[in-house]
This record gives structure tokens, sequence and C-alpha cells, in this order.
């Protein structure tokens, strides 16, 4: 740790509400460079960059960086730790933040890298806010909490699998790099991370309306003990779940994505039929 970060820690205190986990371990750190890749080329996007843990190296290889904090003293911090004209560093919420310039713009140029190490108490909000906007996304790169990298993983049949497995399943390739210990952090949380890659695919499921999708998927898991044929009988009935080739004995995380995009096919078509 070199003098100037190791005396702002010491002389701040992170941020409880904000979810402040500085990530310090400096092999960690060389680790997750090397998994991420950067190439000069390319541009990045950086949610929550806290001590630049990530920053600090990105910008000695890529030139272009725009990296959002809402923590004041990060933002005062990272400007006099970072001279170079190649970043941008904006004090703002990652979670209200218009995003479109940047994605508009840099989507003509190349598609956008997103980086971050979560806050957990926001992370899923933040995960679900860039899955809408993937078409503009190149991938992504997120430590999470261990039990939500779990979640997002998992496969049907898995105790963990839920909806936010099947929506980011559903736009990407979720794949799990490594985990991190709690001691690699500052302060230490309480629980073990992941970090996880997002590689966005296309044509792998049929298109849905999606929010259809998350409709039938909340309905479903609000109630994961029943079998569908009852927790989804407020929007199929027995017919239509046999008819679309859909067990009406399974329960909600026994479903395929393939099983829920039929389902959301069928009930978009009725709408609007």
């Amino acid at each position: 740790m070199n003098n100037s970060l190791d005396i702002f820690i010491k002389n701040s205190i992170p941020n409880r509400n904000l979810g402040q986990n500085f990530l310090l371990n400096q092999d960690i750190i060389k680790k997750i460079i090397c998994l991420i890749n950067p190439q000069i080329q390319q541009f990045f996007l950086e949610i929550g960059p806290g001590l630049g843990a990530l920053t600090v190296p990105l910008c000695k290889i890529t030139e272009n960086v725009i990296v959002i904090e809402i923590d004041h003293r990060m933002v005062n911090f990272l400007k006099k730790k970072i001279i170079n004209s190649k970043i941008k560093i904006l004090h703002d919420n990652a979670l209200h933040f218009n995003y479109q310039n940047i994605f508009k713009y840099n989507s003509n140029h190349y598609p956008v890298r997103v980086i971050g190490n979560l806050p957990y108490n926001i992370s899923i909000q933040l995960i679900l806010l860039f899955l809408k906007r993937i078409d503009f996304i190149h991938d992504m790169h997120f430590m999470v909490q261990y039990e939500v990298g779990c979640r997002l993983i998992a496969l049907p049949g898995n105790k963990h699998y839920g909806r936010i497995s099947i929506i980011s399943q559903y736009y990407c390739d979720i794949i799990p790099l490594i985990i991190v210990d709690s001691n690699s952090f500052y302060p230490s949380p309480k629980v073990k991370s992941y970090f996880i890659k997002f590689k966005p695919h296309k044509n792998k499921y049929p298109i849905v309306n999606i929010e259809i999708l998350s409709l039938i998927t909340k309905t479903a898991f609000s109630q994961r003990r029943k079998i569908i044929k009852h927790s989804l009988s407020s929007l199929f009935s027995l017919h239509t779940l046999l008819k679309l080739n859909i067990n009406p004995l399974l329960r909600a995380q026994n479903l395929t994505i393939i099983d829920y995009c039929v389902l959301s096919n069928y009930l978009i078509k009725k709408i609007y039929t």
C-alpha cells in the first residue's frame, strides 16, 4: 500500500450506507486485470471505483475510461491520484445516471466494457439496469457478494436458481472467474465475493417481451414451493401448460429459460390477439 493511500484509509471512515468495501489485495487486483484483459483502444465504464484499485492499472493500458463514483471523498482522492487526460471521473449515482450519451457515442466506435466492485446492497439493481442496455455493451465484469454470484450462475434444479438467474442468462453467458476472500477488502465484509463475467449472446433464446418474462418469473418464484399448475394458475390454465409441453407438476426452479420463453411468447400473443 502506498503512503497516500495508507494515510487516506486511516483518516477516512468507509460509508456503510454506500456498501463500501475497498479491494486492497494486490495479487487479486493483478489477477482481475489479467482476466479482464483490457486493450488500448477499448472503452471502459467503471462503477464505484472507490480507491482506484482497478482504475489505476486500467488507465495504464487503455485510452478511454469513465468512472462513476457517488462518494465525493473518493472522487477528490481519485482526481489527485490519477493524472490522466484519458479518464473522466464523474461524481454521480450509478443507479440514476443517464447512460444514453455514453452508450450511443461509444457504440459508434467500440462497444462499452463495464466493470465494477458493486456495492452488495444494490448489485442486482445495477446488473438489471445494464442488462436493459446490453445492446451497447461488449461485456461486463463485476465483483458481487458470493451468494449473489451463486444465484447469477445457477442452473435449473439448483437451490439458488431464480429470477435473477433467468433474466441474466437470457441476455448473457455468465462466467464465474474467481472467488475472493473477505480479507482481500477493507473493511472486510462478513462474506466472500465472486468475480463474474457477463458475455452478451444473441439468438440463444427466443426473443421475448422482457416485461412479460419478468412478470411470469415473479409470479412463479413468489410461490416457489408450489407446482406451477398452482403458482401460475392466474396466468395459465392446466390445458395451456400441457399444450405448450410444460410439465404442470414442476416447480418454478425446475423450468428452463426456454420454458419461460415459451410461456412468455404465448402470453404476449394472447394479450395482443
